[in-house]
């Protein structure tokens, strides 16, 4: 039922729009306000959406607003689900699949993460440049669907080469220091011991609760994604200090003019 759902969802959301963009943004916890800054838009409420989760985590709006930024139409998704919120991660990655059968083409995925790599700082901005996925779970686990995509589909380039190409070039020219690194998802809701910090260090860079499974799921379809990730604080373990999701929050707020900056900048050479 899945494609019906989205299906359904899909054609819902194309009533309510005069435009038809094919970039969507998903932002993550305390980048909501890039969604303000669209001019033209149109703001749709999950609750109004049919077969839609309903976003339950501080930090995220639950609305969809469609809008232009500068000349480029975009539909930026102000909250997203998290498998740790109980939901399935078939319910976690439906916005995508609605998203894809809306005619999106395109994805920039953000999220807030923790740093594993000691050279970060709360604050910076970082390219992901691949992920390891340790959920326990995928998107696509279960009988497929041909109209999404192929059964098993290619992860090798999960995160588009150009739009990485993109992204690090128009930092440069902003002087906005983005970092490059690998992103790891674990299924949360607890943040990690120091122990499996030390042992995640090994292989990733951020390390957060969200991403991997749309990521997958936007490959799935077909679409490209350029993914960045807010680093939000030193994952535990680090600096001695203890973890709160309102520091999360409060981190993503601090820095997101330079992200609405370097969004701007990205978004038309999509």
């Amino acid at each position: 039922m899945s494609y019906e759902k989205a299906e359904a969802a899909a054609k819902y959301i194309k009533s309510r729009l005069d435009i038809h963009p094919k970039l969507l943004i998903i932002l993550g916890s305390g980048l909501g306000k890039f969604a303000d800054t669209l001019s033209d838009k149109v703001t749709i409420n999950y609750s109004e959406i049919p077969h839609l989760p309903r976003t339950t985590v501080e930090g995220h709006a639950g609305k969809l607003v469609v809008g232009h930024c500068g000349s480029a139409a975009v539909a930026v998704m102000a909250g997203r689900f998290h498998y740790y919120e109980g939901y399935s991660l078939e319910e976690v990655v439906l916005p995508v699949r609605i998203a894809f059968l809306a005619g999106i083409q395109k994805m920039i995925i953000t999220n807030a993460a923790g740093a594993l790599n000691r050279e970060f700082e709360p604050g910076d901005l970082m390219l992901i440049e691949d992920h390891v996925n340790l959920l326990g779970a995928n998107p696509l686990r279960g009988p497929n669907d041909k109209r999404f995509g192929p059964r098993f589909p290619d992860m090798t380039e999960a995160y588009d080469q150009q739009m990485r190409s993109i992204a690090l070039s128009k930092a440069e020219a902003l002087g906005i220091r983005l970092r490059r690194g690998i992103y790891i998802a674990i299924p949360g809701p607890s943040y990690e011991t120091p122990a499996e910090i030390r042992f995640l260090s090994n292989f990733g860079d951020a390390v957060g609760m969200s991403t991997v499974p749309e990521v997958i799921a936007a490959r799935h379809c077909g679409i490209r994604v350029l993914g960045l990730s807010c680093i939000s604080n030193m994952a535990a373990g680090i600096n001695g200090g203890l973890l709160d999701h309102q520091d999360v929050v409060e981190v993503g707020e601090s820095v997101s003019n330079k992200f609405i900056q370097l969004l701007s900048a990205i978004i038309p050479e999509l």
